[in-house]
């Protein structure tokens, strides 16, 4: 069955549970996003790596790393779902406040956020999700950018995101908040 969602109304988190097709959404600041049906290949391999690299790195540790399709409900306080306006689905999350997960994602910010841009939604990580994770408090943003092969790294300081570098390919990087963990990022490009 084809929904019919007005793309230019607002919704909640309450609304975005009645939709159960195959399309994938987000919601930011009420509105609908759609997101990327099937992400390339090296999209998927990028976020592979990411995402066994922190895993092992988070084993017996109090932090969790999840994927997507993974919902993140950013909220300054539960108010229920029917005032929650932003879910989004972070390529990786991690969390280490685990009183913020439930059988539904997450329940606040994340610790740390990696978004692997494609051509459709570059400008949105860049600028939409970077705003909004800002807003509510990720402490550590990652944009990668598989094409160019480049990492944007940003830092939350006194509310707001100083960036910490722009990493390629070739050089190694390490999440502000795990600074004993370094990245190679020659793996992670790999190809």
């Amino acid at each position: 069955m084809e929904l019919n969602l007005d793309l230019n109304k607002k919704y909640t988190y309450a609304d975005y549970l009645t939709w159960l097709d195959d399309k994938r959404r987000e919601l930011i600041n009420g509105f609908i996003r759609m997101m990327t049906p099937a992400p390339k290949r090296i999209h998927q391999e990028i976020s592979f790596n990411l995402t066994n690299i922190l895993g092992n790195y988070l084993k017996n540790k109090k932090c969790k790393v999840y994927y997507s399709p993974f919902d993140v409900r950013l909220v300054e306080t539960d108010k229920g779902d029917k005032k929650i306006e932003n879910v989004v689905q972070p390529d990786i999350a991690v969390i280490c406040d685990l009183s913020k997960l439930d059988d539904r994602g997450c329940l606040g910010a994340p610790d740390f956020i990696i978004e692997i841009t494609s051509p459709s939604t570059g400008k949105r990580d860049a600028k939409e999700k970077y705003a909004l994770y800002e807003k509510y408090g990720v402490r550590e943003y990652w944009i990668v950018f598989p094409e160019e092969k480049l990492v944007y790294q940003y830092v939350l300081k006194n509310r707001k995101y100083e960036q910490n570098g722009i990493f390629a390919d070739d050089d190694k990087i390490s999440p502000h908040i795990f600074p004993d963990l370094e990245i190679d990022l020659s793996y992670v490009f790999e190809d």
